[in-house]
């Protein structure tokens, strides 16, 4: 049976950068890989971009309400029905790789796993835990619930110890109030810190 496997990590953990690697061995071996990303995550649009400045196309994008077990089969089986030729033939897919997958729903988050074990497909799913205000995201905390493996991808605060949160910044403040998502960006950035300068900036804040 095939496991839904979480990946997840502070913001510039290279969560982006291992799943591109990832493709990329699948595809090394001559099989094939389906890539998806929530629609909510408008930076790059339709691309799943690397810190390292690597790029790719998504297969599909996940649409708020959408079936995530329903797109994986239509793309899985070389249907599209908005295509020069509704049907292909298509190669057998070896595993399914979901980018920014906090920003799925819960519901999206469960036909992951159905996918992994009814399909028998391996699927890998990458994002972060929380938000800036220290709080779950709703995807992020279904697959913390549902993952057959968990792996948290490690990196450091601006002081050297490892990074445990994301805060927001506007400008060159910190904010700690304002809506759970609002994309990396013009208006505003992100960075990681520990939990002691995550409190320091904070006030002694948390949530």
């Amino acid at each position: 049976m095939a496991k839904l496997y979480f990946r997840y990590g502070a913001m510039n953990s290279g969560k982006s950068t291992a799943l591109l690697q990832a493709a990329y061995n699948y595809e090394e071996r001559g099989q094939r890989v389906l890539l998806a990303k929530p629609h909510v995550d408008t930076k790059g649009e339709d691309q799943i971009l690397s810190r390292l400045g690597v790029t790719r196309t998504v297969d599909f994008l996940i649409q708020p309400g959408e079936s995530a077990m329903g797109l994986f089969k239509r793309h899985s089986t070389g249907d599209d029905p908005e295509a020069l030729l509704e049907h292909v033939d298509a190669q057998p897919v070896a595993c399914l790789l979901v980018d920014e997958a906090q920003f799925l729903e819960t519901g999206q988050v469960d036909d992951l796993l159905r996918i992994a074990v009814l399909l028998d497909v391996p699927v890998m799913a990458y994002g972060i835990r929380t938000d800036f205000r220290t709080r779950s995201f709703p995807g992020s905390e279904r697959l913390m619930e549902l993952a057959h493996t968990l792996e948290e991808l490690k990196t450091i605060c601006r002081c050297g110890r490892k990074a445990l949160f994301n805060t927001r910044k506007v400008g060159d403040d910190f904010v700690f109030e304002g809506d759970q998502v609002a994309i990396d960006g013009v208006a505003v950035t992100y960075e990681s810190l520990c939990a002691a300068c995550y409190l320091r900036e904070s006030g002694g804040r948390l949530g």
